[in-house]
């Protein structure tokens, strides 16, 4: 049990430096309070095939470290990543084989995204209306920003990101334990 809990706290702390690196190093795009970063999200995405408990872990660091790096609407929208994470880690966990069934991991996937881009939505819009800046107007160009970059980019960016995550877990569950697919090879 020492053990395992050992390895989960060093996976946990390499997927932390891996998310708060990645931002740093990788291509972004920034449009008010949205931002896409390509692979941003494929740590968090590699810890939910863990457990809910390193997912959980993994979302705040990384949130933390984005407090710590970025605007602070940047490391709110990370901090919701919590949600979707626990989510989506506690769904994998119950229903496995679902990463040996393509078509039903993708539906999986955009779900997940969907639950994801909804939870930033609100996170910014609560930030925006609660007076988190004042140079912001409260007109179509708050809801373009809000539906059109965080919602539809949102999801996109989350759907991209778990299929990144997807391949580099699925390959690497044939030389490591990831607990996901261990189970799914066990799954009735």
């Amino acid at each position: 049990m020492k053990r395992n809990s050992v390895q989960q706290l060093t996976l946990s702390a390499l997927l932390i430096a891996v998310g708060v690196l990645i931002p740093v190093v990788m291509p972004s795009i920034i449009i008010g309070p949205a931002s896409f970063t390509l692979a941003s999200h494929v740590p968090l995405f590699v810890a939910m095939f863990f457990s809910p408990r390193v997912a959980t872990v993994v979302a705040l660091g990384t949130a933390f470290g984005f407090l710590l790096t970025a605007p602070f609407i940047i490391a709110l929208r990370a901090l919701s990543h919590l949600v979707f994470a626990v989510l989506g880690a506690w769904y994998l966990q119950k229903w496995p084989n679902i990463v040996k069934q393509p078509s039903k991991f993708q539906l999986y996937n955009i779900v997940i995204a969907f639950i994801h881009a909804t939870i930033e939505m609100l996170v910014v819009a609560a930030f925006f209306l609660l007076g988190g800046s004042a140079q912001v107007s409260y007109d179509g160009s708050m809801m373009t920003a809000l539906f059109g970059f965080i919602g539809v980019g949102g999801v996109i960016h989350s759907f991209i990101d778990y299929n990144i995550a997807f391949f580099v877990a699925n390959p690497l569950s044939k030389v490591y334990d990831i607990p996901v697919f261990k189970k799914a090879k066990e799954w009735k």
